[in-house]
């Protein structure tokens, strides 16, 4: 019998996307989206037509705005705000230009 000797691959590193989880009270940011975020707070948009939250970086004096508390936004008033019950995780999109995450939420709608 002959033995064949296992060699372990290097594992290509994929790059770590932004996630974005919506839960019934609460929106949950990965790491990478808070890192690009980089913002303790936030304001919260939604555009019914293409179903997507838009999660901007607040600056100074800036309102609306919501806290971010480690990795959690609190958006119960959002969702009752604007009737959506979103459920599951999402990738993020980050645009540099405006500062802001974008999260297509359509097929988690419930």
């Amino acid at each position: 019998m002959g033995f064949e000797v296992y060699r372990p691959r290097e594992r290509e590193k994929k790059e770590k996307k932004a996630t974005v989880s919506f839960s019934k009270n609460s929106i949950v940011l990965n790491k990478v989206a808070r890192e690009k975020l980089n913002a303790s707070e936030v304001e919260l948009a939604f555009d019914n037509d293409s179903k997507t939250v838009r999660i901007k970086e607040v600056r100074n004096g800036d309102m609306p705005r919501m806290a971010v508390k480690k990795t959690k936004i609190y958006g119960k008033g959002f969702f009752k705000f604007f009737d959506i019950k979103p459920k599951g995780k999402c990738e993020a999109k980050f645009e540099e230009a405006d500062k802001s995450l974008y999260v297509y939420i359509g097929n988690i709608l419930h």
